[in-house]
């Protein structure tokens, strides 16, 4: 049975990884009123979210100081996998919200509703960037993540891997 995580106004919300480049797995982490929740993102959806959110900010008021959200721990376990996310400003409360139903066939998946403000969203996306950044560099070709083990470019047909 699906949980209903309303987080109207966050203590903090981060985004981060655990593991290493390549096997890192993706996680946005909240806390509201001492209730702490935890999500599996892919990093495609942290590249989505920290769009979304550049573009939401670039209409409003500058963030004033950005907070500094804690790091995600090493042994984190998620209450559920994010599917869709939606964002929207609450002008009343100048606060953005993001809206994220769990990635399950079910009708009675999970959501989450979390708000915060706009320096959380600005800190969240600078989190978000160095996070995704923190990966394999890309190949120069394809854009795919270059594998230490190997590079197999579509853009080569795999017969040789590009130069670097």
């Amino acid at each position: 049975m699906g949980h209903n995580y309303d987080f109207t106004e966050v203590t903090f919300l981060s985004v981060g990884t655990v593991g290493e480049p390549g096997k890192r797995v993706f996680y946005l982490w909240a806390e509201y009123l001492g209730e702490r929740l935890a999500l599996k993102i892919e990093k495609t959806q942290v590249i989505s979210l920290i769009q979304f959110i550049a573009q939401l900010l670039e209409d409003l008021p500058r963030p004033k100081e950005l907070p500094t959200p804690p790091p995600i721990p090493q042994d984190l376990e998620y209450d559920f996998i994010a599917g869709s996310i939606a964002l929207a400003y609450d002008e009343l409360r100048d606060l953005i919200i993001i809206e994220i139903e769990e990635a399950s066939a079910a009708d009675d998946a999970s959501t989450a509703l979390i708000g915060v403000s706009r320096e959380q969203a600005a800190a969240l996306a600078i989190e978000g960037t160095r996070a995704v950044e923190g990966g394999r560099p890309p190949c120069p070709l394809c854009g795919y993540p270059l594998d230490p083990n190997g590079h197999s470019c579509p853009r080569t047909n795999g017969h040789r891997a590009p130069n670097l």
